[in-house]
Order: structure tokens, then C-alpha cells, then sequence
């Protein structure tokens, strides 16, 4: 436990579509905060409607950070996150404001929360080239094979039906003189969060997921990765691997039909859904976790109020 009299953040955790941001939204109005981003897509710029990132409405209403800071072009990494992330909360605080962190990339929220020192090792480009040799050459089977020969904890972690992800884990592994990479030390952070999940009944969360993924191609998804191929931002990049871009860009490149990609693109944002139960379990009594919170608002804020010690009140 933190001690007494520490700063006060608050994390909201929980898989895709289960109504994060807009408890988020909420919240903040109540008490002046201001949200800090925990999303590994959400950085890029002129990536906004496939990422879900706040509308520029939301984002006039309370102040966000950690959205829109990198090109599409730009490497990121965790350990980039979490020193971004602790100066944000830093600046909040001073602003005697209330540092919300929301999102749903665990490894960012964990490494944050838990106060990870995050080694940076610097992309190889070289044996990134090699490996995407490979892969073209061999198939993913080959990396995946590699990769829990000379990392399998690793590769328990891993999505191994994500190219990019097993290259990278793979390239890290390889610097590394033992396979895998050193478990990251810990300082505990100068502040104490209060960690509130969203969960929802399965088949509405997947109800949620399909719609949102229909919403997305009437709000002009399919423009949008246009312009980005139009601009030279290719689907081999890092930042185009996000759910649902590379599935569109191969739609425009008449790889695939519309309707294939759509169904594509909600089975693998399900898959992700289910993929995050990993990072954030419902066993986890660090979490205090809420079921439907679209519908539970006013549960969420009274034990937020009382876990802060700050009176909150929905408008």
C-alpha cells in the first residue's frame, strides 16, 4: 500500500468497447481531472477513427494527453510511455488537477501503475531486415518457432498470430545475451492509484464490439486509411498492425471484399477483447471492477469518491 498523504491517480482498465472512455469522461467533468492516454494506438496522429480516440468535442471538454504526439512513421515503446505518462500525471498534479489513466494496453497501464524501470533497447534495423526476410521467405511459423526456443516465456505473452509483435519480440530476444529480456525492476511510483475496472456479460460485450466496428465504416474508416496510404504511411509500419488497418488496406488493394474485411476486423477486435482478460484479471484484488458501466456510473463514482477522499457528483 502507498503511504498516507501520497498523490491520488486514478486508472480505468477493461477490454475494448466496454465503456472506459466515457467513464472517464464523467469523472473528470466531476472532479477538474484530466485523462492520461494508456492506449499504444491512440498515440498516432491521422489515426482516429479506427483507434476510437476521443472526439476533438471531448477533447475541448477535458484536457487529454498522450493522444495524437507521434507520426504513423515514428517508433514508440513502453518505456517512451511510461516516461511520457509520469510527466503528464506530474503536470496534472501540480495544476492541483486529478490524473485519470485510461486505456486498455496493459503492458503500458502495469508498467505505469507499477512503476517499472523499462530498459530501452533500440530498434536493430538490420536484424529487422533480416527477420522480414524471413518471414517473406518462410512464413510467421518460422519466427513463432524461434521465438519459443530462445524466449518461451516470451512467446506465452505474445499474440504469435501478429507478424510485427513476433518480429519485435524476436529482435529483442536476439539483443539479449540470455533470450529473454531481463524482468524489468520496480520503483514504486510516487503516487497511489485507484484502479476501477469495466467487464461486461460476453456476448454484449461482443454485440458492442460488432457495432462499433459497423459505426467506424459509416464514420469514414475506410477514407481514412486511404489518406494514409495515400501519404506513404504503408501497412508494413508498426503503427498500421492497429486492428482493422492492414485488413483495410488490403480491401483498397482488392485483396479482399468489404464485407470479408469487416468480418475480419471483429473477430480479431474480439480476439484482442479476450486477449486483455490476460493483463487484467478478474481476479486481480488491485482492481475494483464494475459490470456494465454505461449503467453503473453513479456505483463507480461513490467508491471513487471514497477510495480518493474527493466529493464527486455526476452533472
Amino acid at each position: 500500500m502507498s503511504p498516507e498523504g501520497q498523490d491520488k491517480v486514478l486508472a480505468i482498465v477493461g477490454p475494448t468497447a466496454s465503456g472506459k472512455s466515457r467513464l472517464g469522461m464523467e469523472i473528470a467533468q466531476s472532479v477538474g481531472g484530466e485523462i492520461v492516454g494508456a492506449d499504444s494506438r491512440q498515440v498516432y496522429r491521422r489515426m482516429d477513427i479506427g483507434t476510437a480516440k476521443p472526439s476533438v468535442e471531448d477533447r475541448q471538454r477535458v484536457p487529454h494527453h498522450l493522444i495524437d504526439i507521434i507520426d504513423p512513421s515514428d517508433e514508440y515503446s513502453v518505456a517512451l510511455y511510461v516516461r511520457q505518462a509520469r510527466q503528464a500525471i506530474s503536470d496534472v498534479l501540480n495544476r492541483d488537477g486529478v490524473p485519470i489513466v485510461v486505456g486498455g494496453t496493459g503492458q503500458y497501464v502495469w508498467a505505469l501503475l507499477e512503476g517499472w524501470n523499462v530498459p530501452e533497447i533500440s530498434p536493430d534495423h538490420l536484424l529487422r531486415e533480416e527477420l522480414q526476410g524471413r518471414l517473406s521467405r518462410n512464413g510467421l511459423g518460422d519466427l513463432v518457432d524461434e521465438l519459443r526456443r530462445v524466449a518461451p516465456v516470451t512467446a506465452e505473452r505474445v499474440d504469435l498470430a501478429n507478424p510485427r509483435r513476433v518480429m519485435r519480440a524476436l529482435e529483442v530476444a536476439l539483443q539479449t545475451t540470455v533470450g529473454e529480456p531481463s524482468k524489468p525492476t520496480r520503483t514504486p511510483p510516487p503516487f497511489q492509484a485507484t484502479i476501477v475496472g469495466s467487464e461486461m456479460e460476453r456476448t454484449r460485450l461482443y454485440d458492442r464490439i460488432n457495432a462499433r466496428v459497423d459505426a467506424m465504416f459509416k464514420a469514414g474508416w475506410v477514407g481514412e486509411v486511404r489518406r494514409l496510404l495515400d501519404m506513404g504511411f504503408g501497412p508494413e509500419l508498426p503503427a498500421m498492425s492497429s486492428l482493422g488497418y492492414r485488413e483495410i488496406a488490403e480491401y483498397l488493394n482488392g485483396d479482399r471484399t468489404r464485407e470479408d474485411a469487416i468480418h475480419a476486423i471483429k473477430g480479431k477486435t474480439r480476439r484482442f477483447a479476450r486477449q486483455q482478460g490476460t493483463w487484467f484479471r478478474a481476479r486481480d484484488e488491485r482492481i475494483q471492477w464494475f459490470p456494465n458501466v454505461p449503467g453503473s456510473l453513479g456505483e463507480v463514482v461513490e467508491y471513487v469518491s471514497r477510495s480518493m477522499g474527493r466529493r464527486m457528483n455526476l452533472r
